[in-house]
């Protein structure tokens, strides 16, 4: 209610104590009125400009003006408070365990997006689109190994396989666990380049010639190999502390690697994706021996990997497997262009193989 009318309505209540009053208003939205049994109120009229009118009991001499504007600041809280809602989205989260209310002040209105599968069911998650799904060619050649050539890439062979001497010892043949500890190392060397790349573009004023996205795709694609396996395996809680440690120590050493000499680090992560292959094949070799058993494919595996509905572990296995090879590629290949004495930036780099 605009403040003339206020106004008006305020000095009508003072001047008239009794009899009735007739007001000539634009509009009146809501009227408080104070009642008691024991009262006589009187009867007020108000009219509007369209000829219709209300009929209102009120009794004049317990309206006070302090009240009055109190109540009107009530009403004002209450019209912004029911604006705010009315500009908030309702948000169903991704586990499908409620709703969250998401205000779009900003401007971001998600709720619009109507993403859905091919076959028009809803699009369950947040943490990937359609579009940035994988199609893994498992037509890659899975035994191809680089022989060391030079110093660096006798340490880096090396390196990795000491690597494996503890990780055979602890995990043994428990391929599940392995393929989970693996990953939570694998996911690292991607976002490490990345960024690493990323500062120095920045800071010379260079193009990357898309090896930043190229390494952040794989950092990706690693870390939604370990969001797969979290579905199919529940790690312990001595598990999970050896993660964060192998993680704080893993992270560390191949940053410093990396600042130091970026041929060596790529070659490191070249084997190490040629280890990664390796457990996987003897992972796959013990749900054929019916060692493991070869359950339903998690619904995010189905969705990021494109599988048939009714695809199994194994299937999930194998195209974790092919990602795992192009990886190697990737990163042999990045070595390579460095033992030439040539910057990364000056090949064009194979962004979406993986």
């Amino acid at each position: 209610m605009s403040q003339l009318v206020r106004r008006t309505a305020l000095r009508a209540l003072i001047v008239c104590g009794g009899g009735t009053c007739n007001m000539s208003v634009r509009s009146v939205s809501s009227v408080f009125v104070i009642k008691r049994p024991d009262e006589i109120t009187k009867r007020m009229q108000i009219h509007d400009w369209c000829g219709g009118f209300g009929d209102f009991k009120i009794g004049s001499k317990h309206v006070q003006v302090g009240n009055l504007s109190l109540k009107w600041r009530r009403m004002s809280s209450a019209s912004t408070m029911e604006k705010k809602v009315e500009n908030s989205t309702v948000k169903k989260d991704q586990n499908g365990g409620g709703s969250v209310a998401v205000p779009s002040y900003w401007g971001i209105e998600t709720a619009k997006m109507k993403i859905t599968r091919r076959d028009g069911s809803d699009w369950p998650w947040n943490s990937f689109m359609p579009w940035e799904s994988s199609q893994a060619d498992l037509s890659i050649d899975l035994k191809k190994h680089y022989v060391p050539k030079n110093i660096a890439d006798k340490i880096a062979y090396r390196i990795v396989k000491l690597l494996r001497i503890p990780t055979d010892l602890f995990f043994q043949r428990r391929y599940g666990c392995r393929a989970m500890m693996l990953e939570t190392v694998a996911a690292v060397p991607g976002m490490v380049g990345g960024m690493l790349l990323h500062l120095k573009s920045i800071r010379k004023f260079e193009h990357s010639g898309g090896w930043i996205k190229a390494l952040l795709e794989e950092a990706e694609n690693e870390r939604m190999h370990l969001m797969t396996m979290m579905e199919l395996v529940k790690p312990k809680w001595y598990e999970r502390l050896l993660v964060i440690l192998v993680q704080g120590v893993f992270f560390n050493s191949f940053l410093v690697c990396y600042v130091v000499s970026p041929r060596l680090a790529h070659r490191i992560v070249g084997y190490l994706e040629e280890e990664a292959i390796h457990s996987y094949t003897e992972f796959l070799k013990d749900i054929d021996d019916g060692k493991i058993e070869n359950v339903a494919a998690p619904a995010i595996a189905i969705d990021y990997w494109r599988l048939p509905k009714d695809a199994t572990l194994k299937d999930v296995v194998t195209v974790i497997r092919a990602d795992e090879a192009h990886h190697r590629d990737v990163n042999h290949f990045a070595s390579d262009i460095r033992n030439q004495g040539k910057e990364l930036r000056e090949a064009a780099a194979p962004i979406g193989y993986h």
